[in-house]
């Protein structure tokens, strides 16, 4: 079971929520565990009791009980030689405290009830505790590019700082079905979460819906195939689930090749495609100073339907919104 810990939260965690905290450090803790440690006062910050929710700040002290031990590492479902050099294959950019991934369509970022092969599982590879790189956002499952991760519990946390406060700037490439116009533009519509499960979807909602959480998506054309197709640069300024996709269908140009946020007409044009989105850069300050800089090569699903609509790469410009005319 341990010792009790007293831990100092890292200058890149302040206004983590304690379970989040808590669960970097620990994977195996479940929330059931960690509110029962809170309510019995056993997790408190600077000796005070707190809930699991609490927001740390940087420099608090968290008292730790003895916590159960995690399954030992040959108890757990380790992966495979192959599987290893898959994941390594994966790398864009490392170094001792960052690891950038390239995740390929089709991969779930974590897993689930019917979920076994998994980006979260695959980071085995680099080992297990202190070892094993950390999450700091999402893809959808079938979104391949740029996925970033933080390879201590201090960078992981400067990381998702970075994205919570809107430090980071990330572009996508989607290709959409008919032409938007204007040719360029902010959606701005708030979106809530409804349906369970798999039904589970994004829908636009009024501003003053208690539901509704707000986000806004900066787009720009970059190339179009006739009026079929565009292919543009998707910049999000909030981080909501399915924010793109949704967006999209919202000012009726759907992502072309999604199987939950379509239409008629956008199900004609994909065809066989598979879901047409890619994050394609990633800028982020670096939890030890300056900027992480990276990009990701196209993905073998892209290049399909980069193919069907006559797109090259050569058409994009390094930051397709340099030249918007709203800058």
């Amino acid at each position: 079971m341990g010792e009790v810990k007293q831990l100092v939260v890292g200058e890149g965690e302040d206004g983590i929520r304690l379970d989040r905290w808590l669960r970097r450090r620990w994977p195996h803790l479940g929330q059931t565990q960690i509110h029962k440690l809170a309510r019995g006062g056993q997790l408190r910050v600077d000796g005070a009791r707190v809930k699991a929710d609490t927001r740390l700040t940087a420099g608090a002290q968290v008292r730790v009980p003895p916590l159960p031990e995690g399954p030992p590492p040959e108890a757990r479902e380790g992966i495979s030689s192959r599987d290893a050099a898959f994941a390594k294959s994966m790398v864009l950019w490392e170094d001792d405290e960052v690891l950038v991934l390239n995740k390929p369509a089709g991969l779930a970022v974590q897993g689930g009830t019917k979920t076994t092969h998994h980006i979260d599982r695959l980071l085995s590879a680099w080992g297990e505790g202190v070892d094993r790189p950390r999450l700091t956002h999402r893809l959808d499952r079938d979104t391949s590019g740029v996925l970033i991760l933080g390879k201590t519990p201090d960078a992981a946390g400067r990381i998702s700082g970075g994205f919570a406060r809107r430090k980071a700037q990330k572009t996508y490439w989607a290709l959409v079905e008919g032409n938007p116009k204007p040719a360029e533009g902010v959606i701005d519509l708030p979106l809530a979460k409804v349906g369970v499960d798999d039904r589970e979807r994004m829908v636009p909602v009024d501003s003053k819906d208690a539901n509704g959480k707000p986000a806004v998506t900066e787009f720009v054309t970059i190339s179009r195939a006739g009026p079929r197709a565009t292919w543009l640069a998707l910049r999000p300024q909030t981080g909501r689930t399915h924010q793109l996709r949704a967006h999209l269908l919202a000012i009726g140009h759907p992502i072309l090749g999604d199987p939950k946020y379509n239409t008629p007409a956008s199900m004609a044009v994909s065809a066989a495609l598979k879901l047409q989105l890619h994050a394609r850069r990633l800028i982020i300050p670096h939890p030890s100073g300056g900027l992480i800089d990276v990009e990701a090569p196209i993905s073998p699903e892209m290049k399909a339907g980069f193919a069907r609509f006559g797109f090259e790469l050569a058409e994009a410009a390094a930051d397709p919104f340099t030249g918007s005319r709203r800058r």
